[in-house]
Formats: structure tokens, sequence, C-alpha cells
């Protein structure tokens, strides 16, 4: 880029000599809001058409305005484009080189707006769309686990609470709840874009602005359903960054979870599951090794997340109104959390395409802990005719003669039983099968078969 009289900042009018190479260096957010480009030249160009729509600019300066910056995106796309750290941030390196583009009429492309609610319409904009990218990859890694999940509708495990054996489950039962989790991210991530279909543009440095604009025009061009309300809560709002980082704490949450599960899984201590060498990695000493590195990765990622909502948080604590130097650290958080978050999605996809369940070793597990003694409970509720606080008692004396006597429930006799609960009949060993256990929880959202069918169903139909 060639020099010309508008090779300085703009404020060295006011403020007259050089910043330090170190404040330049600390002060300036290009290397982070170059990322902003295009959303600051759509934002631009609609801008510079309201105002000649409002007969604010002439239509000869709107044509050229809206040429430079088409040819501007142009060589940013193409890596032509030199970023200056001196310019601070990428609306003053676009303006720069607009006026070594199209000359002195750049100057109007400022007119009725501040850098203030220029960078706030292009953060939304990013915002918005960054939303819907997240949202796909849901949709991907919630199809992948729809498909595991019908695959094992019948694979019986156990359920666990306090990570002991609990109540034998489906596996695709298992993995359906992280589909109501993720799930219930995407709507999160939905209702956020709400909160984003105001438009800041037109509100100027805090108070609006003396000049005829049209902030309808250019709230609905940029696709945003309205204009923001109050021109000081829009120069200081930052409710939804808060909202987006939220919506990626709490994916990233679910994400570690099931992470957690699988590490579990896959531990010598359980043998559930298996990892394809395509999502492990080796060990530099232990030769025989296969770690589940992946998921380890992603169960740390999560706190990087929750450290970037925090950061947010604690920076605008004591802020008064309305717009201070702390807030430029809102694009560096947001970029950094949302990186994150849709590699950790990606991965997690591919772990889950990547991983195998032993069906055989998890009907195995199921046959441990005395896993049917609730079933047995609930037989002994419904056809004795007695309360659930005693069958509970009488099924834990059977319970602690089953473990003294080192056998599982479905190994005990029928006279073995009679002795606590002498109107039994052969009727009651059949409690003790899982499968039988499993399908009879047919509760809305229980784990039978026939329910677990129709939620998958249900939502390959809502993905």
């Amino acid at each position: 880029m060639g020099k010309n009289k508008n090779n300085k900042a703009i404020w060295t009018t006011r403020i007259k000599g050089n910043s330090s190479s170190l404040f330049q260096r600390f002060g300036s957010s290009i290397n982070i809001d170059k990322r902003l480009y295009k959303e600051d030249i759509t934002a631009s160009i609609i801008h510079v058409e309201m105002l000649f729509k409002q007969k604010i600019i002439s239509f000869k300066i709107k044509n050229k305005i809206v040429y430079g910056l088409g040819k501007i995106e142009k060589e940013i796309s193409k890596n032509k484009f030199q970023f200056y750290q001196k310019y601070e941030d990428i609306h003053m390196n676009i303006e720069k080189r607009l006026f070594e583009i199209i000359g002195e009429e750049a100057g109007y492309i400022h007119t009725a707006r501040s850098r203030n609610d220029q960078v706030l319409t292009d953060f939304k904009i990013w915002m918005r769309s960054a939303s819907k990218e997240i949202n796909k990859n849901l949709d991907k890694l919630m199809k992948t686990t729809l498909k595991i999940a019908d695959k094992n509708i019948k694979t019986i495990m156990p359920g666990f609470t306090h990570l002991k054996n609990a109540q034998a489950v489906s596996f695709g039962h298992y993995l359906m709840a992280y589909v109501e989790m993720f799930y219930r991210d995407k709507k999160r991530f939905l209702n956020n874009m709400n909160s984003l279909n105001e438009c800041p543009l037109g509100v100027s440095a805090l108070t609006g602005t003396s000049f005829n604009i049209d902030r309808e025009y250019t709230a609905k061009k940029l696709g945003f359903k309205n204009p923001t309300k109050n021109s000081i809560d829009t120069v200081s709002d930052r409710d939804f960054v808060l909202d987006f980082l939220y919506n990626c704490s709490v994916c990233s949450m679910h994400i570690s979870r099931i992470a957690e599960e699988m590490i579990i899984w896959n531990s010598d201590g359980y043998k559930i599951i298996k990892l394809s060498d395509k999502v492990v990695t080796g060990s530099s000493i232990m030769p025989q090794k296969k770690n589940p590195d992946h998921l380890e990765f992603l169960r740390g990622k999560s706190g990087q997340v929750y450290g970037n909502l925090f950061s947010m948080l604690t920076i605008l604590k004591g802020l008064p109104l309305s717009y201070f130097k702390d807030l430029q650290d809102d694009k560096e958080i947001v970029f950094r959390t949302n990186d994150i978050l849709i590699n950790s999605l990606k991965i997690l996809n591919e772990v889950l395409i990547n991983f195998h369940p032993d069906h055989k070793k998890m009907l195995k597990l199921a046959k441990t802990g005395f896993i049917t003694a609730t079933d047995l409970a609930d037989y002994l509720v419904k056809n004795h005719s007695i309360s659930f606080r005693d069958a509970y008692k009488k099924t834990a004396t059977i319970v602690n003669y089953a473990e003294k006597n080192k056998k599982d429930l479905d190994d005990l006799t029928l006279q073995e039983l009679r002795k606590v609960e002498p109107k039994l009949t052969s009727e009651v060993l059949k409690v003790f099968n899982l499968n039988n256990s499993v399908n009879s929880k047919k509760s809305y959202g229980g784990t039978a078969f026939d329910n677990i069918k129709k939620m998958i169903r249900k939502y390959q139909k809502l993905i």
C-alpha cells in the first residue's frame, strides 16, 4: 500500500506525537478482529447505501465507496492486504486502505457511525453465523449418535449411580441421554440468536446521531429484526457475548461428560468398549499402550471454555456505562471459545464413528451387582399387595442372602426366595431376566425397547 496524508491514526489531529511501539502492540486488536473483515465490509456497504438513500451522501460517493470496499474484500480474501498495528483494528485498516483506493471521498464512510456501534454490528453478524455453524456440527454429532443408538437398542448394559451398578438399561437408551443434552445445546444457541436480532448500527459512540439516518433500513438489510432501543445500553451491552459463552460452556460440559464415560468404559477395569487405532495414541516408553488421548483432550478443553466465560464476566462486573477499552477483549475470548468448541464437536464425532461396544462384556457386567433387585421389589408390590418399603426390606434380605452365599439373584432357587416371602411362585424368576428388566420400564422416557425406538425416530425427524 502506498503512502498518503491519511496514513496516520485519525486522532493524531488532536493527540500530538506517535504512540510508543509497545502501546501500539498492546493496544492493537488487528491480529484478532481482522477475522471480522467480511462482516465489517458488508455492514459498511449497507451503511453507505443508507446514507445515500437518506440523501446524506451523493450517488457518486456511495458508488466509489462500495467499489473500494469490494476491492478491499478481494485483497483480504486473496491474502494481498497488509494489516498495520498502528491503525489498531480492522475498521481503521479498511478505512485507511479505502483512502488509498478512492481518495478523499473515503472520509464519508464514517458519517453517522462510530467504531463502537460498528464493531458490535460486525460482531453480532459473525456470532449469528458462528452459532449456525455450531448447530450444524451438533446436528452431525446427534445423527452419528442416533445411528449407534439405533444399532444398540437391545444391547444390555448396567446403568450406574455413584459409578456402581444400579439397574439394567439399553445401551441405545444410554446414548440417547446424550442426544437429549446436545439437542438442548442446539436450542440454547437458537435462543441466543434471538438476542442477536437487534442491530446496533446507528447508535454511534453512545448517544445516537443528529443525522437523519434510517436504522430500520440498515437493520433489515443486515438480517436483523429491528434496531436496538437504547444507545447507551447498546454500546455497553455484552449480554449476547455472555449468552454465547455460557452456551459453549454447557455444551463443552456435555462433551466432557461423554468423554469421561468413554474413558471409563475403555479402561482395563471395564473394557466394555473398544477404540479404533484411529482415535488412540501410544506411549513413548510403554510399547503396549493405546491411550484415549483425544477423549482426555476433550475433557480438558472444557476447563478453558469455562475460564473464558469467567474472564468475560470479570471484565464486565465493574464497568460503568458506556464504552471502555476493557471490552475489546470480548472478541478474542469469543473467537478462542468458538474454535475450541467447533474442534471438540468434530473430534467427538470422529471418536464416536471409531468405537465399538463389546456386547458380551456389557452383558456380563450387567449381571453383577444384584442389578435386578429393584425389579424384585416392584414385583412384590404389584403381585403381593405390600407397600414398597416392605418390599424393599424383603428384597434387601434376599440380596444379603445371595451375597453371603456368593450367588447372583438369578442363581437363587424358588425355595431360597420363599424363605423370605413364602407366597412367591415360579413366576418371580422372570424378573431376574435382564431383557425383561429393561423392557419392563415402559413409562414415558424409560428404557423399554419400544420407547427407545420411538425416541430415535422422533429425533431422526427433528434433526
